[in-house]
């Protein structure tokens, strides 16, 4: 797979700018982090059998609805544990697989959409959807670290700066996560196979200390390290949602 870079004539930066705002505004942008929705009709706990916590071919407290949406051939999966339904913390682990056992690799503090999670997430709910999804491209501000997923280049990312100083930094590193988007595109891709209203770009990225607008945020060593870690041939995946949810 290999690299991209945005640079060239003025219509292309005008055209790159023009699906960068519409990415950012729809997803993952936005300023301050909001209140709590307490209710929302999302905040039933999900019910059903965990898997056996010893049980090393399968990912640690996630249950067979989840597991087995897993894709078969992947060998990298970014589990991330949200604290609560209505919360908006998160712990994110990359287990990688070797033989048939998933193994730890690492693991950081992170957070999740502001208002918590959904099963059916909507454009603006501020929520997180639960699920399984490929991750296929990533992207950024800052140039490429060594991502082995193809990486696009651009000040495009860039978070406006009438949002809070402490976003300035969110895009400097992204990893799309496969929702409601096209693989094989720059994750400013604006496009949503599913329509607008299921919304779109949520991303793996850089964290600034509170809840996001739908996606996953980790500390920028943790996404440097996924960037130079998660391996197209691996068919890397991530298994997201609320402890709750994942257990079902």
């Amino acid at each position: 797979m290999g690299h991209m870079r945005i640079s060239g004539t003025m219509s292309m930066r005008t055209a790159v700018a023009a699906a960068a705002a519409l990415a950012l505004l729809t997803a993952c942008g936005g300023g301050g982090d909001g209140g709590g929705d307490k209710g929302g009709g999302q905040g039933k706990q999900a019910m059903g059998s965990k898997a056996p916590a010893s049980d090393p071919t399968r990912i640690p407290e996630v249950g067979n609805a989840l597991q087995s949406k897993i894709p078969g051939n992947s060998r990298q999966v970014v589990a991330v544990y949200g604290k609560g339904v209505n919360s908006a913390d998160a712990t994110v682990v990359l287990y990688t697989k070797e033989g048939k056992d998933w193994k730890r690799t690492r693991s950081w503090a992170g957070h999740n959409g502001k208002r918590g999670w959904t099963t059916r997430h909507h454009e603006g709910d501020k929520r997180s959807p639960v699920g399984v999804y490929t991750l296929s491209d990533a992207g950024g501000v800052l140039p490429d670290p060594g991502a082995r997923l193809p990486y696009t280049e651009t000040a495009a990312f860039a978070a406006p700066h009438y949002w809070p100083k402490s976003h300035w930094t969110d895009f400097n590193y992204v990893i799309a996560i496969d929702y409601n988007r096209v693989k094989g595109t720059s994750p400013l891709d604006p496009s949503r196979p599913e329509g607008q209203r299921k919304g779109g770009s949520i991303w793996l990225h850089m964290d600034h200390g509170s809840g996001t607008s739908a996606c996953v945020s980790l500390p920028k060593s943790g996404m440097e390290y996924l960037l130079r870690n998660l391996d197209p041939e691996r068919h890397p995946a991530v298994v997201m949602g609320d402890k709750a949810h994942l257990a079902a």
